[in-house]
């Protein structure tokens, strides 16, 4: 790490935290809550102007080829400045056609090329990839509510991805290797633990502090002439190797591919190669089509435990959707200004359209008997109808497909 690189992470992790901590206090006590316009301009252009000559510095030095590690770091720094600017309004997409961020944008641009990313901070710089100094990691503001929101959601990736890991040996095994149980046992667990880090952070988030006061950091903004929408709690590989390895969701449906060429560049450079030699495999759930064996021991043993991921898999999609999505964002967007709502979403559509998207893959990921989408309802209750033994506690949590 350079010394100037060394300053603007020192800048990033200090005043620039301190900055938006004090604009939020001073947005939270107005009465409308959304509103950034003309309060305190002066620190305003004191976060504009002191990060702007920092991303100079680094600008005129180039290149330093510290590495990757060195050099997604860096993007994340620059990319939280540009969000910083695009939440206080210094810059607004629809008002320009160029960034005014200059040379933030010229900085991102040349980072993002050479390491195959998107050229502005992703999910990855604040949970995964976000490094701890003396116990404190990377964050926009002070605020407690940001530190759950942000610790919730790492917990939640690690144990998405411990259960697609599970998933994506069993491939190597087959359906019928007695491992592959014990694989589907890891899965399950790790699901289940993402459902535990929701009902955590849901318990903990206020309501208002996330919709107020987190939620804006997350704006689509623009580098250079291109809008980049703003970073997702789903762009990693793990939930859509799940979605793909268990057979929930396919490749080739039209939308579904769509969301993955949408998030492929803010990922990182391992998981795009893991979702794409992913999206190459047939799933489980068709390996158990084409080998249905209701007299083996292997089928009684291992098929009930697959469904069983199946339901937890689909039990995640639906509390984020009933508790996340519902609580966080639809609800309070109810009483916000009309005047601000066009900008509520990270993804960019309209808030009504991003919800009916949402739904649908959702229902997707739970099995859902529906007419108007494609979903593996059928399919599942074809391998249920498989079983010639199964304990009633197992019936009843497979029936909650219905």
């Amino acid at each position: 790490m350079t010394v100037n690189t060394q300053v603007f992470d020192h800048w990033i992790r200090h005043d620039f935290v301190e900055i938006n901590t004090y604009l939020e206090k001073l947005y939270w006590q107005q009465e409308d809550k959304a509103n950034v316009v003309n309060v305190a301009d002066t620190q305003k252009q004191q976060l504009l102007i002191e990060g702007k000559a920092l991303i100079q510095a680094l600008l005129v030095e180039g290149n330093t080829d510290e590495g990757f590690d060195s050099a997604f770091d860096l993007l994340g720094n620059v990319g939280l400045y540009m969000a910083a600017c695009r939440r206080h309004e210094l810059t607004e997409p629809t008002r320009e056609i160029v960034s005014p961020l200059k040379e933030a944008s010229a900085l991102a641009m040349h980072i993002g090329a050479s390491i195959g990313v998107t050229p502005r901070f992703a999910t990855a710089h604040l949970t995964t990839h976000n490094k701890a100094v003396d116990g404190s990691y990377k964050r926009f503001t002070s605020l407690a509510d940001e530190k759950w929101f942000l610790d919730y959601n790492t917990k939640g990736i690690l144990a998405y991805q411990r259960a697609a890991d599970a998933l994506l040996k069993i491939q190597s095994l087959g359906i019928s290797h007695p491992i592959t149980a014990d694989l589907l046992l890891l899965a399950k667990n790790g699901l289940q633990d993402v459902i535990d880090s929701n009902k955590g952070l849901f318990n903990r988030l206020d309501t208002d502090r996330f919709f107020y006061c987190v939620r804006p950091y997350y704006k689509p903004y623009r580098v250079g002439e291109h809008v980049y929408r703003g970073a997702n709690a789903g762009d990693f590989a793990g939930i859509n190797v799940i979605d793909l390895q268990l057979g929930l969701c396919a490749a080739n449906d039209p939308a579904y591919s769509q969301l993955l060429v949408d998030k492929f560049l803010y990922m990182m450079p391992e998981d795009q190669q893991t979702l794409r030699d992913c999206m190459r495999r047939t799933s489980i759930m068709d390996d158990f089509l084409n080998a249905i064996s209701p007299n083996e021991d292997w089928y009684q043993t291992n098929l009930p435990l697959f469904l069983d991921v199946c339901r937890h898999h689909g039990n995640t999609a639906i509390q984020h959707h009933n508790q996340l999505i519902t609580k966080y964002i639809s609800q309070p967007s109810r009483n916000m200004k009309q005047s601000h709502l066009d900008k509520v979403t990270a993804s960019g559509p309209p808030l009504h359209i991003l919800i009916d998207s949402l739904d649908k893959l959702k229902d997707k990921r739970a099995a859902v008997n529906r007419s108007d989408i494609d979903t593996r309802y059928h399919d599942i209750e074809i391998l249920k109808a498989s079983l010639t033994t199964i304990s009633e506690s197992q019936g009843e949590e497979i029936d909650e497909y219905n």
